[in-house]
């Protein structure tokens, strides 16, 4: 893990050149993060996009999202940080 990252409530972080796009989206509850993947295509005079949230446990620290492997180092109500691999 190379990349150390810290995103507040809607902050957004581009994964990688070719990969989506995610957002924090806060803790729904006390036991709970989210976080939003966001993809976005391209198409001639047009742009349009779509999103989903991921929900993962507050222990669960090593996740993989568009393929890219993320480790969680700490997670609260305003923020969350994490490396990128």
């Amino acid at each position: 893990m190379d990349n150390s990252v810290a995103l507040s409530v809607g902050d957004t972080y581009h994964l990688r050149s070719g990969k989506d796009r995610i957002v924090y989206a806060g803790r729904p509850s006390e036991k709970v993060y989210s976080i939003v993947q966001r993809k976005r295509n391209f198409v001639p005079y047009a742009a349009w996009g779509y999103a989903w949230n991921l929900f993962y446990t507050k222990e669960q620290i090593k996740i993989r999202i568009d393929g890219v492997n993320i480790l969680v180092d700490s997670v609260t109500p305003e923020e969350i940080r994490f490396r990128v691999g």
